[in-house]
């Protein structure tokens, strides 16, 4: 999920630590904050992980004022496991509600599913014959599939995103890696070139010199 940005409002040290640890694993941008006044400061995020019981403002009211100025999809997840609290959550724009203690596992899939719910027109990005569909993870350029690397097809999602934009490899390497690549640069050059050979179209991605890479002009 490359590109993805979590934000975790978690004052519980354990499960915020944990929480983070995991979704930076599975290759979420990921940010941690404790209070409600510390959320509403955070950088914009697509999801949003919501414990309902912060020590400086009632969890609901936080939810209704981020989905007042947000279309970030916002899970709940909360020990209020009765009814009331899960309707009250959901009438007020929560996009799901999971109750503690819960799997990690259970966590990534409604996190994927809401961001199938809320995103959607990210799910296919085209550009001339080139189609990347990131729910599938296929790439099709005309008729042909073209098998890629989980990695390749990051770089090339990135790079559809946009088309035509600038990517530096600093963006790049938060978007594909998340942040947390430690060895040679190089290994982006690698995977360029080896996505330009499988594509067959060398010149659809272009290297700017000095700044990074854009998805060329469709043929």
């Amino acid at each position: 999920m490359s590109g993805v940005r979590v934000l975790v409002v978690e004052d519980d040290d354990g499960i915020g630590t944990a929480l983070v640890r995991g979704l930076e694993r599975e290759g979420y941008d990921t940010e941690r904050v404790t209070t409600a006044a510390d959320a509403e400061r955070a950088d914009p995020a697509d999801v949003v992980i919501l414990d309902l019981g912060l020590p400086d403002r009632d969890g609901l009211d936080l939810c209704r004022s981020l989905r007042r100025r947000s279309d970030a999809a916002i899970v709940v997840v909360t020990a209020r496991g009765e009814e009331p609290d899960r309707v009250a959550a959901l009438d007020i724009g929560a996009d799901d509600y999971v109750v503690k203690p819960f799997g990690f596992a259970e966590l990534l899939a409604r996190i994927r599913a809401v961001l199938r719910r809320t995103h959607p027109a990210g799910d296919v990005l085209t550009h001339g014959g080139l189609t990347v569909d990131g729910r599938g993870h296929r790439v099709t350029l005309g008729d042909a599939e073209i098998p890629l690397t989980p990695k390749e097809f990051d770089i090339l999602q990135c790079l559809a995103s946009d088309p035509g934009r600038v990517f530096t490899r600093r963006e790049m390497f938060a978007r594909v890696w998340g942040g947390h690549w430690y060895g040679p640069t190089k290994v982006l050059d690698v995977h360029v070139a080896s996505l330009r050979r499988k594509l067959g179209r060398p010149e659809l991605i272009e290297t700017v010199y000095g700044r990074g890479f854009r998805l060329g002009p469709p043929a």
